[in-house]
């Protein structure tokens, strides 16, 4: 375990007494969270997990799902975190491509994959001590990280130790974590963000991580005024919520907090560093990326509008169609080179292929940097919908609305919503002849989709729109949507 800093059950931690973790049920020291790991590794080793298995976490925001996750890394094997509120179709497609040896979720009504499956509330907290010691190596994969992509079914990103290691020594050094810094958590466990910037990078150096399950403005507030904690990290409607709000909350404990997972104004930037007094920096990357690319500094020069340099150890660049790296000034794709670059998709060599080829992980975002190396994120060439931070990938919901019989094609965009910047809106064509019926398409994608995946709205057109050629126009479809809702 060399090298594996950011790991809380290395063996000091077996008699670290400060504080640990803690949500609404427990409140662990760093001994007592290495002890429930340690039992936990054991209760999966009966299991049958071993070194290169992958255990699902199907579970809410909460101690168990990190003593989960961290169990698994114990004894060699590799996480997937499944969103708790995907539907039986969503995470049984998740365990049963990540080939998941054992499942860890609510119950026995939760989805499970057919694969054996562990209670959270049946997770033992006393050990025997009969695991022979870790031996964890970089190169071993850690996470299965699951994002959509062109093929309409979702893709898992492979992280290693080694990514993890890297990307949360980045953002503890960027942050300037020390041991009295205390995160509070609210961001899904099952996104990367979560996990490298609230859970690991503050382990790193002896900090504090309280977790709540989900984000309301007043269990925040309250939690901030509860716990002080000194920062957290969020999406940009989260810090629309808050300043929507009219209690203003006690921030005096909070020396700064982050923004990413979709783009921010900088007017709300502004505002939310004005009205609570916490410096507020932006930061930009992606899930193959181990979480972040660039930030701007929370110590240093801030750039409205830009999502800040590289990070430390990381290499940005633009590029052109051609492979070349323009200069300063000019668009392009956004690449990026670093030891937090995932080793690729499981069991996908084409988008391996796709997505890091001559030696950049290229994003498919169009980007801008300017002479000090601050990046502008100028468009997304990929069509995900971020909602609320969410994001949406349109190929998922089209599969869905395809499978039906009467459509012949299908197009999703993001469609401005004020809450939460874009939302999804379906536009179908039916097979001559054939009746759709609106509410049968929307029930389909109810039926078999998170509710957050699920469109606003579907409309019915003769024909999509086409590109000269013969691709679905989407963006004349987003110019006709605008024109027809005035938005």
């Amino acid at each position: 375990m060399a090298g594996m800093e950011y790991l809380p059950w290395r063996r000091s931690a077996l008699h670290d007494e400060r504080p640990c973790i803690r949500d609404e049920r427990h409140r662990l020291t760093y001994a007592e969270f290495a002890a429930w790991v340690e039992a936990a590794a054991e209760q999966f080793a009966e299991h049958g997990v071993g070194r290169g298995s992958v255990v699902g976490i199907m579970l809410p925001n909460r101690v168990e799902l990190l003593v989960a996750m961290v169990a698994a890394w114990r004894i060699g094997a590799a996480a997937t975190p499944i969103n708790p509120m995907f539907t039986v179709n969503e995470a049984e497609y998740q365990i049963q491509d990540a080939d998941a040896a054992l499942v860890v979720n609510a119950g026995p009504d939760a989805p499970d994959g057919g694969r054996p499956a562990l209670a959270v509330d049946a997770l033992r907290r006393e050990p025997k001590g009969i695991l022979p010691p870790a031996a964890t190596r970089s190169d071993e994969l850690a996470l299965l990280v699951y994002t959509s992509g062109t093929t309409g079914r979702p893709k898992g990103v492979m992280l290693d130790h080694a990514n993890l290691e890297a990307m949360s020594s980045m953002m503890a050094d960027t942050m300037r974590l020390t041991s009295e810094d205390h995160c509070l958590l609210f961001l899904p466990l099952f996104h990367v963000n979560a996990i490298c910037v609230s859970f690991l990078a503050p382990m790193r150096n002896g900090g504090q991580l309280s977790v709540l399950q989900r984000f309301t403005v007043e269990g925040f507030l309250d939690a901030v005024e509860r716990l002080r904690p000194t920062y957290f990290s969020g999406v940009p409607t989260i810090y629309a919520m808050l300043l929507a709000q009219p209690c203003e909350g006690d921030f005096s404990s909070v020396r700064f907090a982050v923004c990413g997972a979709a783009p921010a104004s900088k007017e709300l930037l502004r505002s939310a560093e004005e009205r609570f007094g916490f410096v507020l920096a932006e930061g930009y990357g992606l899930t193959e990326c181990t979480c972040a690319a660039t930030s701007n500094r929370w110590d240093g020069v801030r750039k409205a509008g830009t999502v800040g340099p590289a990070l430390p150890g990381q290499r940005v660049e633009i590029m052109a169609a051609d492979g070349r790296i323009l200069p300063r000034g000019e668009r392009g794709e956004v690449v990026v080179q670093g030891p937090n670059v995932t080793r690729g998709y499981l069991n996908r060599p084409d988008a391996t292929a796709e997505t890091l080829r001559d030696g950049w992980l290229h994003t498919g975002d169009v980007g801008v940097l300017d002479e000090d190396g601050y990046l502008r994120i100028v468009d997304r060439i990929k069509d995900v919908i971020i909602r609320g931070g969410e994001n949406i990938y349109p190929k998922e919901i089209e599969t869905i609305l395809l499978a039906h019989p009467g459509v012949m094609e299908a197009a999703v965009i993001g469609a401005p919503d004020e809450k939460f910047g874009e939302v999804p809106f379906a536009y179908v064509s039916r097979y001559p002849g054939a009746d759709l019926d609106v509410d049968d398409l929307l029930k389909r994608c109810q039926d078999q989709l998170t509710r957050f995946k699920v469109p606003v709205g579907v409309r019915v057109l003769e024909a999509l729109p086409k590109n000269p050629i013969g691709k679905i126009d989407k963006p004349a479809l987003r110019r006709q949507h605008r024109i027809s809702t005035g938005a």
